[in-house]
């Protein structure tokens, strides 16, 4: 529980929200039907219903008194609440909580929203009274949400409109087995209000204006924590830590390219280890392969305001026992407390299969 706590706790650093009294503000209320895809063949007994749900969104507009509002062409911010009622006697319900930005295309009419959040799911898997539910190994999951909608505000008076696409993937990445997890697809329409009578004029000090930006290169040292637990279920969950070092390049105001290594200490795999080489001999596992791994990586960074979106692309060059493969992605947000500390929340996964949710602390010099 203490984990999902620190996970809350720093969803809320990523996204504090601006009380200016420029920003006007508006809610969403959105009906979402849909299905379960089919990405892991494990999950086929629990595709039975069409998944239906509630998103209530609150949003935050920007204008542009902030430079970085301008550069995005004035995302919203808020926080949502989607209630999903699964179909599935074995998956049940699940209640969650995101912050997340609005993004804008083709004059305002296209609206990209990316959330991370928090789920909780009222059928988790149960040895006992559950076991077929192989999505879910615990009651808190993490979950990403994104929506793609055509979206018109204050059609009649403060009532608006917006219908698109959604997207509500869950998992407890690795934390508990076991961690098939599920991604809804659903088709969305909803009603949006908004929640103030003025509307401020959008300000444009950027327009046409080439920003300049150079900065040299930096360095970051970063430690990364948290635990998780093999796929083998009832192995037990392990801590691991991961040092990571780096260099970035700031390639324009926007965006940095990163270059770096990252050292793991997995306790899971270690576990892993040795249950193979008593109980799968055929494998040849001996038990006395090394659990400690090395990687290098190149990424880029996205500089949102404080927040910034970082992926990177990985390859273990010290690869000692074979776990999912050889390559591994990162992806993930950074908030920058001061010009050079800051925090870190990442999904490591090897393609499909998430092996970690990681919390770190680091250092830009």
């Amino acid at each position: 529980m203490k984990l999902y706590l620190t996970y809350v706790l720093l969803l809320i650093s990523f996204f504090v929200f601006s009380q200016e009294k420029q920003h006007t503000s508006y809610i969403d209320v959105n009906y979402f039907k849909g299905n379960i895809a089919v990405h892991n063949t494990d999950i086929l007994h629990l595709i039975d219903g069409h998944p239906e749900g509630v998103i209530l969104s609150w949003n935050k507009k920007t204008y542009g008194f902030n430079d970085w509002e301008q550069r995005y062409n004035y995302p919203d911010y808020g926080v949502t609440f989607i209630s999903q009622n699964f179909k599935n006697a074995i998956l049940g319900n699940s209640y969650s909580l995101y912050a997340h930005y609005n993004f804008y295309f083709l004059k305002r009419n296209l609206m990209f929203r990316i959330a991370q959040g928090l789920a909780y799911t009222t059928h988790p898997y149960d040895k006992v009274e559950n076991y077929r539910n192989v999505a879910f190994g615990s009651s808190f999951l993490s979950s990403t949400a994104m929506m793609l909608n055509y979206k018109k505000e204050r059609i009649v008076d403060k009532f608006g409109l917006q219908a698109g696409f959604s997207l509500i993937h869950y998992s407890n990445a690795n934390v508990k087995a076991p961690n098939a997890s599920t991604n809804t697809l659903a088709f969305n329409f909803g009603v949006t209000y908004s929640l103030d009578e003025e509307i401020p004029e959008y300000v444009t000090t950027l327009i046409g204006v080439k920003e300049k930006f150079t900065q040299p290169i930096k360095y970051n040292l970063v430690f990364r924590g948290g635990v998780n637990e093999s796929d083998v279920v009832g192995s037990g969950q392990f801590p691991f830590y991961i040092i990571s070092a780096y260099a970035d390049k700031r390639i324009n105001v926007k965006s940095a390219l990163q270059f770096g290594t990252d050292v793991f200490f997995s306790k899971f795999l270690k576990e892993l280890i040795y249950y193979k080489s008593v109980s799968f001999p055929e494998e040849n596992v001996t038990g006395d392969e090394d659990y400690k791994r090395v990687g290098v990586f190149v990424g880029h960074e996205l500089f949102i305001n404080k927040t910034s979106l970082i992926t990177q692309l990985g390859y273990y060059v010290y690869y000692p026992f074979d776990f999912e493969g050889q390559t591994y992605l990162r992806i993930g947000l950074k908030r920058y407390f001061t010009n050079k500390w800051f925090g870190s929340l990442t999904l490591k996964t090897h393609g499909a299969k998430a092996e970690a949710v990681e919390f770190g602390i680091g250092v830009r010099l």
